[in-house]
C-alpha cells in the first residue's frame, strides 16, 4: 500500500517552495501527496510580493477533509503565519492523534521577508512544537527559539539541546546559514548526531528547506527511524543541488532559481 503525507502550509506562486514543493518533494520520494494551504502567496525567488491567508475555518475544513478520508502516515508543517491558524492545525492534529509530525519553523523567507507574525511566535512554541516529532530550524530561527546566539557547532549544540528539551521534540539544526559548512545537527532523547555535507555553491536554492522537510516527512510515513530518514532526505537535496540546473534567464533582473525537484534523483 502507498504511504501518505499531508503538507500544512503556504503556496508559493512560483512552484520551488510551500505546497508546490512539498508536493513534488513528497512525490519524488514515493509517497501519495495531500496538501491543506494556509496562505496564498505572490512571490518568486527573488521575493515574496504579498500574502492572503486562509481563514481558520477554511483551514481546519481542509485538514478534515483529508483526515477523515486518507489518514495520513506523516504530516510536515511549513509556513503558519498567525497564531489562530496554528491554533487550528493543533487542535485537529491533537483530536486525530497524527503521528510523524515534522514542524519547518519557517519565520523568514530566504530572500529575507518576514512570514510569521509576532504573536505567532509564541503560538508556535506552545502549541505546535510539544506535538512535532521533529523540528527543523535554521540556525536564525533556533537563535529565536533558543534565545541565544549561535556561531559555531558548539553554540549548535547547546541550541538544539535546549530547544529539544523545552519542547519535547527532537531537533534538526540546519548549519546552512553562517556556518562555514553545510553539515547539520540532530539531537532527541539526549544524543547527537551530525550530518555532514560539503557547502554547494548553487544559487538555486530556493525551496531547500521545505524540500528537505519534506523529504524527511515522506521517509518517516514510509517506516525510516529519525536519523535515517533525515540521512536520506539530506542525501536528496544535496543530489538536487549537485546537478547546477537552471531554468535561465527570465525577463527579470535576475537568473531565476532551479526547482530542486526537477531533479530526479537515482535511488531515492
Amino acid at each position: 500500500m502507498v504511504k501518505t503525507a499531508l503538507s500544512i502550509a503556504g503556496s508559493d506562486s512560483c512552484g520551488g517552495a510551500g505546497i508546490q514543493a512539498d508536493i513534488k518533494t513528497m512525490t519524488m520520494n514515493g509517497v501519495y501527496a495531500m496538501s491543506a494551504i494556509t496562505a496564498l502567496t505572490a512571490q518568486n525567488t527573488t521575493g515574496i510580493r504579498g500574502i492572503q491567508e486562509s481563514s481558520p475555518s477554511c483551514l481546519q475544513a481542509q485538514i478534515d477533509a483529508v483526515f477523515e478520508d486518507i489518514f495520513p502516515d506523516a504530516v510536515k508543517i511549513g509556513m503558519v503565519s498567525s497564531a489562530a491558524l496554528i491554533q487550528v492545525i493543533a487542535d485537529r492534529l491533537r483530536f486525530y492523534q497524527a503521528k510523524n509530525i515534522v514542524l519547518d519553523p519557517v519565520m523568514v523567507s530566504t530572500s529575507g521577508s518576514k512570514l510569521l507574525k509576532s504573536d505567532a511566535v509564541s503560538a508556535l512554541t506552545r502549541e505546535l512544537l510539544p506535538i512535532a516529532t521533529l523540528a527543523t530550524p535554521n540556525i536564525p530561527e533556533a537563535e529565536v527559539l533558543a534565545g541565544m546566539p549561535i556561531s559555531n557547532k558548539t553554540d549548535m549544540q547547546g541550541a538544539a539541546k535546549q530547544i529539544s528539551e523545552a519542547y519535547g521534540c527532537a531537533v534538526l539544526l540546519k548549519g546552512g546559514h553562517r556556518i562555514d559548512d553545510a553539515h547539520d545537527l540532530l539531537y532527541g532523547h539526549g544524543e547527537y548526531h551530525w550530518f555532514e555535507g560539503a557547502r554547494i555553491n548553487n544559487p538555486n536554492a530556493h525551496g531547500t528547506g521545505c524540500t528537505l522537510s519534506s523529504a524527511i516527512a515522506s521517509n518517516l510515513a514510509k517506516g525510516f527511524d529519525l536519523a535515517e530518514s533525515v540521512k536520506r532526505a539530506k542525501d536528496y537535496v544535496s543530489c538536487a543541488l549537485a546537478a547546477m540546473l537552471d531554468l535561465g534567464q527570465g525577463s527579470g533582473p535576475v537568473q531565476h532559481n532551479f526547482d530542486l525537484n526537477s531533479r530526479f534523483a537515482d535511488g531515492i
